[in-house]
């Protein structure tokens, strides 16, 4: 994976685990049983709270980002992110997460509790906080019971190309349980163009014996929402 340099404009964002919910389509009941078959990883993590939060439900996430190596410029990046999301809201509302809440100013606040309950759980439990890029992570292979990650591979089609998101989907699936999940989102960049390399990298990952699907949600204001489900073929 190209490093996520901030110069690529890949966002640090601070999303809190509700919003992680909505985004993959899961309950706060079918997280935990996920947790169940083994810790959740998070990459990229950003400056989200999952990890924190998934800690307070008594279970295990491992957040991965690049930018853990500089964690010192975390807040200003987490920041940035955050203004750029408030941004985004006012210049496109129609296909702005902030604006489409309905409430954009009580969405921002949520990220701004996430950034607060990242920063106190990083300086408490710094090994959960790993320092790594895709398309290799320092995990042994099904390691996660179930693995999240949001907005990258699809989201910045000028970083990550389709060879970029076939090697990165296939280390996910790798450090992932057999019987577990790796779910994906979104599928479509910034202006909300959907990714027109989904099916290729979706036929590559058949070649490699990894099944995938896509889960389609409802989203805020009416917008649907789609996330790729990926598992490792039965032998």
């Amino acid at each position: 994976m190209v490093s996520a340099d901030p110069a690529a404009g890949i966002l640090v964002t601070s999303r809190p685990l509700d919003e992680y919910c909505g985004l993959f389509g899961l309950t706060r009941r079918a997280l935990c049983a996920a947790l169940a078959a083994g810790p959740l990883l998070d990459c990229p993590g950003g400056a989200a709270a999952l990890v924190a939060e998934v800690r307070h439900l008594g279970g295990r996430a491992v957040a991965v980002d690049p930018e853990y190596a500089r964690m010192a410029r975390m807040e200003a990046r987490a920041r940035a992110g955050r203004d750029a999301m408030a941004a985004h809201a006012r210049a496109a509302p129609e296909i702005s997460t902030a604006a489409l809440s309905g409430r954009p100013e009580a969405y921002l606040r949520s990220w701004d509790r996430a950034r607060e309950l990242f920063a106190a759980d990083v300086t408490d439990h710094p090994e959960d906080y790993v320092a790594a890029a895709l398309p290799r992570l320092p995990f042994r292979g099904g390691t996660f019971g179930l693995t999240l990650s949001s907005y990258l591979l699809f989201a910045y089609p000028e970083v990550f190309g389709p060879a970029e998101q076939l090697a990165g989907l296939l280390e996910l699936v790798r450090v992932t349980a057999p019987g577990g999940e790796v779910r994906v989102y979104p599928l479509h960049d910034s202006a909300g163009r959907r990714s027109p390399h989904l099916d290729r990298v979706r036929r590559s990952l058949g070649h490699h014996r990894v099944g995938s699907s896509l889960l389609r949600l409802p989203g805020p204001g009416g917008r649907p929402r789609t996330v790729l489900v990926l598992k490792r073929a039965a032998r």
